[in-house]
């Protein structure tokens, strides 16, 4: 890979680079016959080099920033099972079926898909949690009075969470970053598609010029964030055959005109939108038996990494590192595991609540249900049409009464009769 920089001399010891387990063997350089520099990266596997740039610092006037992606990896290190990836597309090719029927109103059409979707064996999948440490790399975020690094805290408290979920049956983490490196705000929801996600947490500590501000805060997209995001993947001509309903990637919308793309977009953000909230608030109220709130409620707001229109997610403002108290809290092993904990137990409540149908936790909750006169255990070669029809109720009727967002049976599952 070869770089080129105008008016730009070298002033570094290229045979001092730390290349070991990277994509790059060799570094060698050179003056253009045009004037300037010259890079060459001897690469070892194919990349895909992206760039961007940071704003000047102390030691630097530039900075350029190249990442190299590896098509067909990611930064995980440990990928999903693929039975786990297969199942959960299932689910999101049953919803986006059912959302474009909705979208194009045509409400039979809607029946029909659920008519022929027979129960499935219940996998009892993990659910899969996203945990994203805030900044990195060349980007230490808020810096506390006493030198604290907001990159280091966070990165603490992420591998803390990670291993809760990590202990937890049903449960299955992975981190967007796990060292010191810098990933960018869109790469991490990426990396939370690509490892199909069912939740995603970006944990940050807050900063303000004032020292007095305390106390931890929650955040989930607002209606702006969403409605921004909806125009920017519509008119994004990258995204048009991208994701738009589910976490595969296959979806191609070349067949939908403009108003039914923007349907579907808004049926997909609204109903994400309502599940970030509701984990929120469980979060926010386990965080607040073990630290001060700075906000009472879940905050709103249009952060970039809260903008996946597909999967749930929450920006948790851990503490204000600017307060040397809370600073001082913040770089402490103890608390920054209750803290973990405290995001972990709002989590875990809100799925436990309301597990994925095909989820380990959806099943636990079925055994020794299905004998009450309002309940019914799906047995196999059963359909959503054929169940609701027995009990002489409509599929939406049924669906609602069982939270249900796709009309995949599982065998084993046991649905509320209303």
């Amino acid at each position: 890979m070869v770089i080129d920089l105008d008016s730009t001399q070298l002033d570094v010891d290229i045979d001092k680079l730390d290349l070991d387990a990277s994509a790059i063997d060799k570094v060698r350089t050179g003056v253009r016959e045009s004037g300037g520099l010259r890079v060459v990266l001897d690469v070892n596997r194919a990349v895909v080099p992206k760039s961007f740039t940071l704003p000047p610092n102390k030691q630097y006037s530039d900075r350029l920033v190249v990442d190299l992606d590896y098509p067909g990896a990611s930064a995980v290190a440990d990928p999903i099972d693929p039975i786990e990836a297969m199942i959960r597309d299932q689910e999101i090719a049953a919803q986006r079926a059912q959302k474009e029927a909705v979208a194009e109103g045509d409400p039979e059409q809607a029946d029909a898909v659920a008519a022929t979707v027979e129960a499935q064996p219940h996998p009892k999948r993990d659910i899969i949690i996203a945990v994203d440490p805030g900044h990195g790399g060349e980007d230490p975020g808020a810096i506390g009075p006493n030198g604290t690094r907001e990159k280091d805290v966070v990165l603490g408290i992420a591998r803390k969470l990670k291993q809760r979920f990590d202990q937890t049956p049903g449960f299955k983490a992975f981190m967007t970053r796990d060292s010191d490196y810098y990933v960018g705000l869109r790469q991490r929801t990426l990396l939370a598609r690509q490892q199909k996600a069912d939740f995603f947490v970006s944990i940050h500590a807050d900063a303000v010029r004032s020292r007095q501000p305390s106390g931890s805060s929650v955040y989930a997209l607002s209606q702006g964030g969403a409605t921004s995001e909806t125009a920017r993947w519509l008119a994004a001509s990258e995204n048009q055959s991208d994701l738009i309903g589910g976490v595969d990637g296959n979806l191609s919308l070349d067949d939908k005109d403009e108003v039914l793309r923007g349907v579907l977009l808004d049926l997909t953000m609204t109903a994400t939108m309502n599940d970030s909230l509701a984990t929120g608030g469980q979060v926010l109220d386990k965080l607040g038996r073990i630290n001060k709130l700075h906000k009472s409620k879940v905050e709103q707001a249009g952060f970039v990494v809260l903008k996946s229109p597909d999967i749930p997610s929450l920006l948790v403002e851990t503490g204000f590192i600017s307060n040397p108290k809370e600073e001082a809290a913040l770089r402490s092993s103890k608390h920054q595991a209750e803290l973990a904990q405290a995001i972990y137990a709002g989590i875990v409540a809100h799925f436990r609540q309301h597990p994925p149908p095909a989820s380990l936790l959806a099943w636990q909750r079925d055994q020794g249900r299905g004998s009450a006169s309002n309940e019914y255990r799906v047995r196999a070669g059963d359909t959503l049409s054929q169940v609701a029809a027995g009990h002489g109720i409509s599929m939406r009727a049924l669906k609602q009464a069982n939270g249900l967002d796709s009309d995949i049976l599982r065998v084993g599952q046991v649905l509320t009769i209303p």
